[in-house]
């Protein structure tokens, strides 16, 4: 972690304590790990401020930890990219099981429409504020949420009325 990185990272865990849990790096990239409740705030400090400046939101995605072991079991992942300082930044926002709600970045960034959209209806996280979570991918009747861990390997009966063709 280079000085520049270290000097904001401590400012993220000085102004939210109560959310910020720890740093990680892997191969290079730099990893601020933290909990839903101030997600919006802490998101909106490292695009506003001048020493971050990330304000280029390259991708959101989540991760269902159900039998992997993380501090919750949903995570979801905001890629950011600083322009100014050309420099990444991971944010991983833990979402426990019994409380799926987590502020929109729309207010922040555009581009979060769509990946949001993709989250909630893949793995049922809700975005509180997203003026359209109608799904993107899948028909509007299909329930459940296909990219969590528990969701079952057949789906939910969608398949069984596709033809065999396998003996043909």
């Amino acid at each position: 972690m280079t000085d520049e990185e270290q000097k904001y990272i401590s400012g993220i865990a000085q102004d939210f304590p109560d959310s910020y849990l720890r740093t990680e790096e892997f191969r290079g990239d730099l990893a601020l790990v933290v909990k839903k409740n101030e997600i919006f705030e802490i998101m909106k400090s490292l695009k506003e401020s001048k020493e971050t400046a990330f304000n280029f939101l390259v991708d959101i995605t989540a991760v269902d930890y159900l039998k992997l072991g993380g501090d919750e079991r949903f995570a979801v992942i905001y890629h950011l990219y600083s322009h100014t300082y050309y420099r990444r930044l991971r944010v991983k926002a833990w979402v426990p099981e019994d409380d799926l709600n987590v502020p929109t970045m729309m207010p922040l960034w555009k581009t979060a429409n769509w990946q949001e959209r993709e989250i909630a209806e893949l793995f049922g996280i809700n975005f509180e504020g997203h003026p359209d979570l109608r799904k993107l991918l899948l028909p509007e009747d299909f329930s459940g949420h296909p990219l969590r861990k528990d969701y079952p390997l057949h789906g939910e009966g969608y398949r069984s009325n596709f033809p065999d063709l396998t003996n043909k």
